[in-house]
């Protein structure tokens, strides 16, 4: 009989152990969840930015050519 309760109260033991650690493990996971999803909202953030400052380059780029062309234009009726 006190076998039996000596080995009772280690298995009460070691599932209290293994639920308090896999409390601290979920905690862990947790916290890793949260900062990936933090990651992956600043990475949006940040594309979106530079998509935006990408379009806006795209269309100076575009104004510039037409501006050249505008300009060699005037410079060949000059010459002429």
């Amino acid at each position: 009989m006190v076998t039996g309760e000596v080995i009772n109260s280690n298995v009460e033991q070691y599932l209290t152990d293994f639920v308090l650690e896999a409390g601290k493990i979920g905690k862990i996971l947790e916290t890793l969840g949260l900062v990936v999803i933090l990651w992956i909202i600043f990475q949006f953030i940040s594309f979106m930015l530079h998509r935006k400052k990408a379009k806006v380059l795209d269309s100076i780029q575009r104004d510039l050519k037409r501006i050249e062309k505008k300009v060699d234009n005037l410079n060949k009726t000059k010459k002429k």
